[in-house]
């Protein structure tokens, strides 16, 4: 095995500005080979523990997370929500995380404020994870969209990806693009004018090299795609609802939209869909968003033991 974990090791995952492209290529590498063990498991962080600090709701996150501890034979404590902790008691956000670095050796936040998981970092000696913070980042979902890429296309380099959905509140975008940054790709946007990327990501990215055009229909450009990663509408991040309402259902990806689509286009989604992502896609050859999932464990068996072990 090639990997040489010590620029990994004890390091806190808070944004993907933070990381280069050969620390993905790190991670990557050893994602494939723990793809073996995903189910069989390892001896490697024995002894070690992991605590979940979820103060939002999550499935996939949270339980690839713990999944990828218990497979490399570690422990898991915390919570999946603030219900029944002594945060309902008024006990402050630092004071939870001092408490979690006491009885863990790293800790994987998600919290609805942006800066959350940062200022967990600030507070905590042990390595903190960002498993999403408000509508900004979401730094290991962009590492597994990027590793499904990676595994699915065989390379990332060269390669035109389409992003459409909701690209200004979805926290996978803003952090999909940081790491698209890192390589030699095309990008199309497409979305509704609002709801366009921020423009302080698109200037970042625009400062690191990524090429990109901002579209407002599908069909403009899916004949020239290799990658179509979709996002729902985050109705959870509109203030106001009727806003909301405008554009609900406004992007819905069916089987018979991707007529005329290259026949290896590979499409994704980080899940939960609601109704941007046909039930009819599923049956159709482009479909990986369901592996893409499945690849959480692996990658996050790979990211746990390079800062951990």
């Amino acid at each position: 095995m090639r990997i040489t974990p010590v620029s990994w090791r004890g390091r806190d995952v808070i944004s993907m500005r933070d990381f280069e492209r050969k620390d993905l290529e790190a991670l990557f590498e050893l994602a494939h080979e723990m793809e073996k063990y995903a189910k069989r498991g390892l001896d490697l962080l024995r002894g070690k523990i992991l605590a979940v600090a979820f103060f939002e709701p999550s499935t996939r996150t949270r339980l690839s997370f713990e999944a990828a501890m218990k497979r490399l034979g570690g422990e898991v404590i915390g919570f999946s929500g603030p219900e029944g902790t002594s945060v309902e008691k008024g006990e402050t956000f630092a004071d939870t995380i001092r408490m979690l670095d006491a009885y863990a050796d790293a800790i994987v936040v998600r919290h609805r404020l942006e800066g959350a998981a940062k200022f967990a970092a600030e507070v905590a000696e042990s390595p903190v994870i960002n498993a999403g913070d408000g509508s900004f980042n979401h730094p290991t979902q962009a590492m597994l969209d990027l590793y499904t890429i990676w595994r699915e296309k065989g390379r990332i380099d060269g390669l035109r990806i389409g992003l459409m959905g909701d690209l200004k509140y979805a926290r996978t975008i803003n952090s999909l693009l940081e790491g698209l940054a890192l390589f030699d790709v095309e990008v199309e946007l497409i979305s509704p004018e609002f709801l366009r990327p921020r423009q302080e990501t698109l200037d970042y990215v625009s400062a690191r090299g990524l090429r990109y055009r901002l579209r407002s229909r599908l069909d403009e450009v899916l004949g020239e795609l290799d990658v179509l990663y979709v996002v729902r509408i985050q109705k959870e991040r509109f203030l106001d609802p009727l806003e909301y309402e405008r554009v609900r259902g406004a992007y819905k990806l069916t089987a018979e939209s991707l007529r005329g689509a290259k026949d290896d286009l590979i499409v994704l989604h980080p899940l939960p869909r609601v109704d941007e992502l046909d039930v009819s896609v599923d049956e159709t050859k482009h479909a990986r968003y369901f592996r893409q999932a499945a690849y959480g464990v692996p990658l996050r068996m790979a990211l746990l033991r390079l800062i951990l072990s």
